[in-house]
């Protein structure tokens, strides 16, 4: 029997390896897909299988509840709970402090958020949503079931403890385009920490 050349067998290891490398090209680029699903929607982060909301293009509440902190897109909470947040009474017991506006000022943002609180609000279910009485019982962004299902793994030393962060109503402290409505995984960067995966 003649022996097996040696060309053949460098021919066939580099077959190989081309094979190995092709299979790992496509179970990157499927992994990369995981991101998105059947209608493209982003899956990372806190609006996995969700639409992630809409950005904030209303001037008056970017300038007047932006101010104080992040403007959060409509999106993050129900209609419910933006009209029980825009109240001239919770306004004015705004989580401790007095956010009154006037009038007009209150019925154009309270307009905005309602209207734009619409598919990613859906899912969001605030604990706190419906309750009576003062600014603890006004409803929380912090409080809805998504957000603590994403966030419950995170260590309390890297958001309350961190003097950079010092709360997780601060989004954009480690989400770096939450500003945009962006809170996919892959933008997170803890002050003092880093990237965070799950």
């Amino acid at each position: 029997m003649r022996p097996f050349p040696y060309k053949s067998v460098l021919t066939l290891l580099l077959t190989g390896t081309l094979a190995m490398g092709t299979v790992h090209l496509a179970f990157a680029d499927d992994d990369d897909d995981d991101d998105d699903d059947e209608r493209g929607r982003e899956r990372s982060g806190l609006f996995e299988s969700r639409q992630t909301p809409a950005p904030v293009v209303n001037a008056t509440y970017s300038q007047e509840c932006g101010s104080c902190h992040m403007a959060y897109q409509p999106g993050l909470l129900p209609p419910q709970a933006w009209a029980q947040i825009m109240t001239p009474e919770a306004l004015a017991n705004h989580y401790g402090d007095d956010a009154s506006l006037s009038e007009e000022l209150r019925t154009e943002i309270s307009t905005f958020l309602g209207a734009d609180a619409s598919d990613v609000s859906l899912q969001m279910v605030p604990s706190g949503a419906g309750n009576a009485g003062g600014a603890s019982a006004l409803p929380r962004i912090t409080d809805s079931v998504d957000f603590k299902r994403e966030h419950d793994e995170i260590p309390a030393r890297l958001v309350t403890g961190n003097p950079e962060v010092g709360s997780f109503s601060q989004c954009n402290a480690c989400h770096r385009k939450a500003a945009e409505g962006n809170y996919d995984e892959r933008w997170i960067d803890i002050p003092g920490h880093g990237p965070w995966k799950d």
